[in-house]
C-alpha cells in the first residue's frame, strides 16, 4: 500500500541557513566579564606576619596594600564600565556573523587581560611604565569596542529601525574613552599625578549619568512599548 505524502510536509523546505541569536555571545560575554572582575580581587594579598609581631605590624602592613585597593577600585569601575557599554550595544544588534564573533572574542581578551596592568600598577605605582601599561590597555579595549560599533552600523547588523543619529552618538561616546586613556600616557612624560587624575575622570565621566545618553534611552523605551 502507497503512503500518500502530506503536500504541507513536501512543500517545506528546510532554510539552507538561519541566523542565530545572540544567546550565547551574551552569556559568553558575561562570563568573562564575571571572571575577570573576580580575578581582580585576588591582586589584594592578605599580609603574612608572624603571630607574635600581628599586634604591632598589621596596620602598617595594610596600609601597604593601599595602591592595590584604589587600582582595583577603579579596574572594578572600569570594567562595569565597558560591561554596560557592551550591554548597551548589543541592545542593538539584532545578527551577527563570523567577524562579529572574532570582534567580540578580541575585545573580550582585552577585558581578560585588564587584571595583569591592575596588579602593575598596585605594585609599582610611582612607575611611569605601569601607568602607561594600564592606560594602553584600557586605551585598546576601548578602540576594539569602538570598532565592533562601527563594524554592526557599517554592516547593519544593529536593527533597521536604529536611528542614524543615536548611531553616531554613541560611536562618539565610546570614542572618548581610548582617547582619553592614550591622552593619560601622553601626561605620564609631563606629571604622574596629572596621569592619575585622567584616568580617574574617564571613570567618573561614564558613571555619571550624561543627559544625552538617557534622551536615547527614552527613544528607545518609547519604540519598544509601542
Amino acid at each position: 500500500m502507497e503512503i500518500e505524502e502530506n503536500p504541507t510536509e513536501s512543500s517545506a523546505k528546510p532554510k539552507p541557513f538561519a541566523l542565530h541569536g545572540n544567546e550565547r555571545l551574551f552569556a559568553f560575554s558575561d562570563g568573562v566579564f564575571a571572571i575577570t572582575i573576580t580575578l581582580l580581587v585576588l591582586e589584594i594579598k592578605i599580609p603574612e606576619i608572624p603571630k607574635e609581631l600581628v599586634a604591632t605590624k598589621l596596620l602598617s602592613e595594610l596600609s601597604h596594600l593601599f595602591p592595590f585597593i584604589i587600582s582595583h577600585l577603579v579596574s572594578f569601575l572600569v570594567l562595569g564600565i565597558f560591561w554596560v557599554a557592551h550591554h548597551n550595544m548589543f541592545a542593538h544588534v539584532k545578527r551577527h556573523n563570523h567577524i562579529l564573533l572574532w570582534l567580540n572574542i578580541l575585545f573580550l581578551m582585552c577585558v581578560a587581560s585588564i587584571p595583569f596592568p591592575t596588579g602593575l600598577l598596585g605594585t609599582y605605582p610611582d612607575q611611569q611604565i605601569s601607568v602607561i601599561i594600564y592606560s594602553g590597555v584600557l586605551g585598546i579595549t576601548g578602540l576594539v569596542l569602538s570598532l565592533m560599533w562601527w563594524y554592526v552600523a557599517t554592516y547593519r547588523l544593529v536593527d533597521d529601525e536604529t536611528d542614524p543619529e543615536f548611531v553616531r552618538f554613541v560611536y562618539r561616546h565610546v570614542l572618548k574613552a581610548p582617547i582619553f586613556y592614550f591622552s593619560a600616557i601622553l601626561a605620564s612624560f609631563l606629571s604622574l599625578p596629572l596621569a592619575k587624575l585622567i584616568l580617574a575622570c574617564v571613570t567618573i565621566f561614564y558613571i555619571i549619568p550624561n543627559t544625552s545618553v538617557h534622551k536615547h534611552y527614552k527613544k528607545l523605551d518609547q519604540r519598544f512599548n509601542q
